[in-house]
């Protein structure tokens, strides 16, 4: 009876171990290249769900509390203020890219 290598086993475990962990590895993200109509699309999209969100909030707290329509007013502002502050991540993210001279978002 012939006795297997251990090391040619444990070499062929690892071989397959690292195949396996290849496999499911996360795929890198291509680079997203953005028209300027897209960037436009996504700051309104960003803004008007903003809008949305604090409205809700609001309404919602407004009816559960009995305070109509003080806390949808002041949820509204702060979904603005939130609006308005993701379109602006959004445009010096774009901004940064542009600096750097990836100038594929024209």
């Amino acid at each position: 009876m012939s006795q297997r290598d251990p090391s040619i086993e444990i070499e062929k475990l690892a071989t397959r171990i690292e195949a396996a962990k290849a496999a499911q590895a996360p795929k890198p993200r291509m680079d997203e290249h953005y028209s300027q109509a897209q960037l436009a699309w996504r700051m309104v999209i960003e803004l008007v769900a903003g809008l949305g969100i604090g409205f809700g909030i609001g309404f919602g707290l407004d009816v559960l509390l009995g305070t109509q329509p003080w806390l949808m007013i002041i949820f509204l502002f702060f979904g603005l203020a939130a609006g308005i502050q993701t379109m602006m991540r959004s445009a010096r993210e774009v901004h940064v890219k542009l600096e750097a001279g990836d100038h594929t978002t024209e």
